[in-house]
């Protein structure tokens, strides 16, 4: 199973840090869209290594389709083939408050950016006219002067982040690869995920082999007891954030833990970090994330998602993790193939 861990979205760093997480052992790379754009640090990443390099996740519902399609393309080149191109739709408030742009039918729109980047594309291979007309974009104008002309690695993989049924049933449809959020749970992943799966597989006319599944994974490592201690605060901390918004309560309700995503949402809005993260247990942690040595921890991964997937994308979220710990967890998941 190979490995793609998160490069640092800091574009000055973003080089040394690129050729650092390969010398670990790292298949690929992923930037994540938070303090930084997140397509600059790949295009420092793309000239030092030949890892997989992946947007994860670029939001989408703000940008153009035209403007994801030549950042792509572009990046897909640099990379000599190496690039994929990861889109998630965000949540209504960072979209209407944070970006200033419109939200409505999240999971239709997803479905038809997709469509409309590979149409863009393969009018760029010279395949057909590009004339795509959909409810919420229309591309039917592409002089000479803006058309890139054939990728000569050909067109990026597109991936669509999803978690609930409608957006993994889009993505499963028109995407090439699903990005399962790291919020998740073996459970939730076998009896929503997969079901979703197969239902929009059969919506496109498709089969499983045109899907990939790239399973996300909040991992806590360490070895002695104080870093194990460090690794379960930030997994923790992570975990009650994202339990706070109600777009993911379904994961908790599967497990029996609907209750709390109220109390963290009303706590996060007073601010009270400290108290979010006293209500993620134990059980809850070890449940949603993975949590032990790096042997472990790649254990779980592989029992998780080995039998749906291929690589995996591993996030080691507010805490110190040493590079030996990241080389040891990269090592183990990739020997550990089923």
């Amino acid at each position: 199973m190979k490995v793609d861990v998160q490069l640092d979205g800091r574009p000055e760093d973003a080089a040394a840090r690129a050729r650092e997480l390969v010398a670990l052992g790292a298949d690929g790379l992923f930037t994540f869209e938070g303090a930084h754009d997140v397509f600059v640090p790949l295009v420092a990443a793309s000239g030092v290594v030949e890892a997989d390099l992946m947007t994860n996740v670029a939001i989408a519902l703000p940008r153009s389709p035209m403007h994801l399609a030549h950042t792509a393309n572009d990046l897909q080149t640099l990379s000599r083939g190496r690039f994929r191109l990861g889109l998630g739709s965000q949540i209504r408030p960072h979209i209407e408050r944070r970006y200033g742009t419109e939200w409505s039918k999240p999971a239709a729109r997803m479905r038809e950016m997709v469509l409309a980047i590979k149409a863009i594309f393969d009018a760029w291979e010279g395949n057909s006219p590009l004339r795509f007309e959909g409810e919420f974009t229309t591309h039917t104008l592409m002089p000479p002067t803006f058309n890139p002309g054939p990728n000569p690695y050909g067109p990026p993989e597109i991936c669509l982040g999803a978690l609930g049924p409608l957006m993994t049933r889009a993505a499963a449809e028109v995407a090439d690869g699903l990005l399962v959020m790291p919020f998740n749970s073996a459970r939730h992943f076998r009896e929503r995920t997969l079901p979703a799966i197969e239902e929009g597989l059969a919506l496109g006319g498709r089969s499983r082999s045109d899907l990939a599944i790239y399973p996300q994974v909040i991992v806590g490592t360490g070895r002695t007891p104080e870093e194990l201690d460090a690794a379960a605060r930030g997994v923790r901390r992570l975990l009650a954030f994202y339990g706070s918004t109600p777009a993911y309560r379904p994961v908790l309700e599967v497990e029996g833990w609907a209750d709390v995503q109220p109390e963290l949402n009303v706590l996060s809005k007073r601010g009270e970090v400290a108290a979010m993260t006293e209500l993620i247990d134990a059980d809850m942690m070890t449940t949603l994330a993975v949590h032990g040595t790096p042997e472990q921890c790649a254990a779980e991964i592989v029992a998780r998602f080995g039998d749906h997937a291929d690589r995996v994308c591993c996030y080691f979220p507010g805490y110190p993790v040493s590079n030996e710990h990241v080389a040891e967890l990269i090592s183990a998941v990739q020997a550990a193939r089923p």
